[in-house]
């Protein structure tokens, strides 16, 4: 069964409750204070079928002082059921909730002239009259009108098949992709836990599913699932939807949240927008202090705007709104913007950009980035632009919807559009650009700690990804490396080096390797300290330590501690203690027997001990090694 949202929208006592009571059987008031004042305060939630239909029923509060609460509802409307008491015709929440309604682009719906008995033939001719110079021009112009009365009955059932036939015609919600569900309703349920309520406006939810509650983070698990009061195991895209969620306390979840797969949705305090100001309106400034309403949730933030120190009324600008908390959003998605006082709608837009770059807003980059954003044709032209903006980091491919607005079933053709211009590596999207121009600079780099360090015999591959690639993944780094290594370009092991690159050793450097392996060699087991031995060797600390290093490097001296050993001393002991179990001659060593043994101090004792445990001849037990 299809499900399509329909939204009320007008002045307060326009009749919208009670239509929808008559239309469902449901009161969609349902606090006790709304029942003792007889106006509706927050939202309303009823549903039935019409015509092989299922319709969800989003009723929202027409004050004025109530209009941040309506405006928690219509985001996720399919149709909207504009309301104008016959008795009153046109009044100010009716322009300011069909403003919103526009904004927001409201894919459809109708007009619904209500109190029909309250007015005589003529009368009525003048409202339609009125409501259609109101809506002209709109995406309400040319929507049916219809004149019922839901204390009599008239003209329902005309307006039950009117609301079928445009439901019918309503665009399908996608359900590729992650869940995003808007939560406009959390409560307590006894024996159940946690409810949340919403509409389901993109993907699916299943029993079982691990779920998480941005912009908080808190992560859950769906227990059950309700669809128009009926359990499910699965609630997809456009269906109003309970879910029952295992893992968070009522106190941890609010309206406003939203309900999401991680890395779905983007977790923002700023984003790049374009902004429409309402003819009505006052100018809209730079750095003016505004509320943010997107979805179910409403911010507070101020706005930067790109070019100019103000938009007139009636026009339309690029902006950066910088938030004052988190947001939760997706490329396109549609917002409205209201005066910080007096509280009144100003403005809409849509977001180009959820998580904007930290750089320069006013300069010419910055203009020619947001026309990019705004021009762009494809969706692969915008995802190549942030692609591009993200550098060597990358941009994981479960952004692309989230970020760069890519339709989750089109992710794959995308991909394959950006060939040549994009790498995926991973789980992430590089720009092949800057991955090339990494490499030159990998080849520059090498190079030059060639000239620098000469007898290194390359350049550490930690310091090279850390120069380079900085808080990119590591797998980025280790793409690029491959690719020079296969094209022989450079040789990869410790270290990276020049193809053919040898060790170049200076007269003076060439005598003390030479000299502390003679040294080293001779005094086996009781080196000297290095200190000691640079001494002896009459050479700089500086140059001592460049061929210990070295030395290293090359295997032939092992470092222990602070002492140097040759490393065929070390290769000797290792066969001598091992033979020592083989012969039987023992199976056990202390430190005691084994400074006795090889007639050494204690000072070189422990550290050859702790160098046989590490090499697994022995390992300790106490103050036991057992030969291994």
């Amino acid at each position: 069964m299809k499900h399509v949202v329909v939204g009320t929208a007008g002045h307060i006592d326009h009749g919208k409750s009670s239509l929808v009571l008559a239309l469902t059987g449901t009161d969609p008031d349902r606090l006790q204070e709304e029942k003792a004042r007889g106006i509706t305060i927050d939202l309303g939630f009823a549903h039935t079928s019409e015509d092989g239909i299922a319709l969800s029923f989003v009723d929202v509060p027409g004050h004025e002082r109530f209009v941040r609460n309506m405006l928690a509802g219509v985001g996720g409307m399919d149709l909207v059921m504009l309301h104008v008491a016959a008795d009153e015709s046109v009044m100010p929440q009716t322009r300011e909730h069909f403003d919103i309604c526009r904004l927001l682009q409201v894919p459809s719906g109708l007009v619904v002239i209500t109190k029909s008995d309250l007015a005589d033939p003529s009368t009525l001719d003048v409202v339609r009259l009125e409501v259609q110079d109101l809506v002209a021009g709109s995406f309400l112009e040319g929507a049916p009108i219809r004149a019922v009365s839901a204390r009599t009955g008239a003209g329902l059932p005309e307006l039950r098949r009117t609301l079928a036939s445009l439901a019918r015609s309503a665009r399908p919600r996608p359900c590729e992709g992650p869940p995003r569900l808007p939560i406009d309703r959390v409560f307590s349920m006894k024996g159940f836990g946690t409810v949340v309520t919403g509409t389901l406006i993109g993907g699916r939810l299943r029993i079982d599913d691990e779920v998480v509650c941005q912009p908080s983070g808190r992560v859950a698990k769906v227990r059950g699932l309700q669809v128009h009061g009926e359990r499910r195991d699965e609630a997809i895209a456009g269906q109003r939807t309970a879910a029952n969620l295992a893992g968070v306390e009522v106190a941890d979840v609010a309206r406003g949240d939203t309900l999401t797969q991680p890395d779905a949705v983007s977790v923002t305090r700023s984003a790049d927008v374009r902004v429409g100001l309402l003819a009505s309106a006052k100018p809209l400034r730079h750095g003016a202090r505004i509320r943010f309403h997107q979805g179910t949730r409403e911010l507070l933030g101020r706005v930067a705007l790109l070019e100019r120190s103000d938009v007139k009324p009636g026009a339309s600008a690029f902006a950066r709104i910088h938030l004052e908390a988190p947001a939760v959003l997706v490329r396109g998605d549609r917002f409205i913007l209201r005066a910080y006082s007096p509280l009144t709608t100003i403005a809409g837009g849509d977001v180009l950009d959820p998580l904007p770059p930290r750089r320069g807003l006013r300069t010419r980059a910055g203009i020619a980035r947001f026309g990019r954003l705004a021009d762009a044709d494809t969706s692969a032209a915008v995802a190549l632009t942030m692609i591009e903006e993200a550098g060597l980091i990358g941009l994981p491919v479960v952004q692309l919807a989230g970020r760069a607005g890519v339709p989750w079933r089109d992710r794959d053709r995308v991909i394959a559009e950006l060939e040549g211009r994009v790498v995926r590596i991973g789980s992430a999207l590089v720009s092949a650009s800057r991955l090339a121009a990494a490499e030159d600079a990998m080849l520059t780099a090498v190079a030059q700690y060639h000239a620098d360090h000469p007898i290194d015999g390359g350049m550490p591959r930690e310091e090279l990804r850390e120069r380079l690639f900085g808080k990119a993944p590591a797998a980025v780094f280790d793409h690029a490396l491959h690719r020079l290594v296969g094209q022989a370009r450079l040789v990869a092991r410790e270290r990276v080096a020049l193809p053919g690159r040898r060790i170049a050793l200076s007269l003076d450097e060439a005598r003390t390797r030479e000299t502390m392996l003679q040294i080293l060699g001779e005094a086996g087991l009781t080196p000297p300290d290095p200190a000691l031995l640079a001494t002896r060797i009459a050479v700089t600390s500086e140059v001592f330590n460049r061929i210990a290093d070295l030395l290293v490097r090359e295997k032939e001296v092992v470092r222990i501690g602070d002492l140097l050993f040759h490393s065929t001393a070390l290769t000797r002991l290792k066969t001598e203690i091992r033979s020592l179990k083989e012969t039987g001659d023992r199976a056990t060593l202390d430190v005691a027997a084994f400074k006795g043994r090889y007639k050494v101090t204690r000072k070189y004792a422990i550290p050859l001990l702790e160098f046989l445990d590490r090499e697994r001849i022995t390992r300790r037990v106490g103050d036991v090694r057992h030969i291994l």
